[in-house]
């Protein structure tokens, strides 16, 4: 940081403000970093919707964009919560009674 600093003090600044706030997935060790630290879940759901976006072409007026994407993300949602286990519920359950004890 101490070589660009002089170059660019505004990027090294915002670098030095948020590099606590985005190293706090090494807090939970019995979670998988490599889950919680990547962006892959974000823009696989961006691509999807680009996906089905696609296929339509050309939309009648934004709110019928607006309810092909939320019929999308709703589908998802459900999806996740009832079927798929991206973190296993139980670990972060114990997480948070671990952190309730020390609080």
């Amino acid at each position: 940081m101490d070589e660009y600093e002089a170059n660019y003090p505004e990027a090294v600044k915002t670098l030095e403000d948020g590099l606590e706030d985005s190293l706090q997935f090494y807090n939970f060790d019995k979670i998988d970093s490599r889950k919680i630290a990547s962006t892959n879940m974000i823009e696989r759901l961006n691509r999807e919707i680009r996906r089905r976006t696609s296929v339509v072409g050309i939309f009648p007026s934004f709110d019928s964009y607006v309810r092909l994407v939320t019929s999308y993300l709703i589908e998802y949602s459900e999806d996740w919560s009832t079927g798929r286990c991206y973190i296993d519920s139980k670990v972060i359950q114990l997480i948070y009674e671990e952190r309730l004890k020390t609080a």
